[in-house]
Order: C-alpha cells, then structure tokens, then sequence
C-alpha cells in the first residue's frame, strides 16, 4: 500500500519545531532524518512563538493580492531585512511584487 498525500499544507519553521517536541516527548529517540531536522531549527529558528505569529498576522493583514501563505511563512522563517534579500526569497516562487509592496513587506519585518 502507497500512502497517499491527503493535504498540502506549509509549514513554518516554527511550526516544525514545535511538531518535532511533540515527537521527542512521544518517541524516546528520533530517526537520522529528525535529529537532523532539529539541529537545523535548533540553529535557524531564533524568534519566540508569539512573536513568530504577530509577524504572519501582520504580514497576512498587508493584503497583497500576490502573497500566499507559502510566501508568508517563507518571508516570517527567513526574516529578511532589506528589499535585495526579500527578491532573493522570493525568487524561488513565481511571484513578482512591486516594489511599494516590496518596501511594505521589509518595513514590517524590520520590526522583528
């Protein structure tokens, strides 16, 4: 039996973090793949959940028509600080923004 992919959803990295402690306190070792999985986030993941979801909210509230979830989430893990580097998140989407909602997007991030 294959498994089958039931929903598509994107995570954040804070999202994984908190999935991987729910799977630490379940499991008394995690596999290769995990533990690599939690070094990673260990090192990347620096916020505090409550500031990790006001940034998405806020983010989410600029209603930029272009800017899905996915982008949201990428733009809130990665936290980039000037317009160069938010091009250079965003190039790996087929998204194109002006730079009025690039600036938009920099400015809220900055104060986080």
């Amino acid at each position: 039996m294959d498994p089958a992919i039931m929903e598509k959803q994107a995570l954040s990295m804070m999202d994984v973090k908190d999935h991987i402690k729910k799977i630490t306190s379940r499991d008394k070792e995690l596999n290769y793949r995990a533990n690599k999985t939690k070094e990673y986030i260990e090192v990347f993941c620096n916020s505090t959940k409550k500031a990790h979801t006001e940034l998405i909210k806020e983010l989410s509230e600029l209603d930029i028509a272009r800017l899905k979830d996915i982008h949201i989430l990428k733009i809130a893990d990665i936290l980039p600080k000037t317009i160069d580097e938010l091009k250079i998140v965003l190039q790996g989407y087929t998204v194109s923004l002006n730079n009025e909602n690039l600036k938009k997007i920099v400015t809220v991030v900055k104060k986080y």
